[in-house]
């Protein structure tokens, strides 16, 4: 599958200063609340590595599978990874945080994603935190299958599930979080005021949310 032109085509429509935008509050967020302030954060799948660029960390990691992409995004500073997220080397009993953001429906299978999050329990510290977000079926079950590389069905239940089974205690699962993409049109008006405004409106999440979010603990 070529993803470099699956994503040229997916985002052609995509404002990037709204994006930004979003990404850089949802970080600031994230990090004062339910990541509980990491010292040590990892955000996996980086792209264009708008929230690990954000999040006010002490350290910061990300993992891509292109080099030349991540490490063109990625801020100085931020300790990039490159290769498969089921596969990559990556440190145990390290960080306070992980970040999963619209991967998990990627994977090929539930067994993958069982074993992708195994993985990201043992590179957690106890008491480590893990945020996982991505379409709700429940909620997307018409624009699923709409994104070329969307392969497996999954919504906060069924991830609250998994990360149980690999070991985390689940904090926090919320069906309704946010809009489902940022493809022209789905997210406006967009400023930091807006933004903020919506993260501390759930009844705003009722309306527009189609991704769920999950908090999980070591």
């Amino acid at each position: 599958m070529n993803y470099g032109r699956i994503y040229q085509y997916r985002f052609q429509s995509t404002n990037e200063t709204k994006k930004k935008v979003v990404w850089t509050a949802l970080a600031t967020w994230l990090y004062h609340g339910y990541l509980n302030r990491p010292g040590r954060v990892l955000d996996l799948a980086g792209g264009l590595c708008e929230f690990i660029n954000a999040i006010p960390a002490a350290e910061k990691w990300t993992i891509d599978l292109s080099e030349a992409f991540i490490r063109e995004h990625a801020d100085p500073g931020v300790h990039v990874l490159v290769g498969n997220n089921l596969e990559v080397e990556i440190p145990e009993n390290y960080f306070d945080g992980i970040f999963v953001s619209n991967f998990l429906e990627h994977l090929e299978t539930q067994k993958e994603v069982a074993i992708f999050l195994e993985r990201m329990y043992a590179s957690l510290k106890k008491g480590g935190r893990i945020v996982v977000m991505g379409p709700n079926f429940k909620h997307t079950y018409k624009e699923y299958f709409d994104f070329a590389d969307h392969t497996v069905v999954l919504t906060d239940l069924g991830v609250a599930e998994h990360l149980h089974g690999a070991g985390f205690t689940v904090l926090k699962s919320i069906g309704r979080f946010f809009p489902l993409s940022f493809r022209s049109g789905s997210f406006l008006p967009v400023t930091p005021l807006t933004v903020k405004t919506y993260l501390h409106t759930p009844l705003a999440w009722r309306v527009m949310g189609k991704q769920f979010l999950v908090v999980a603990e070591k």
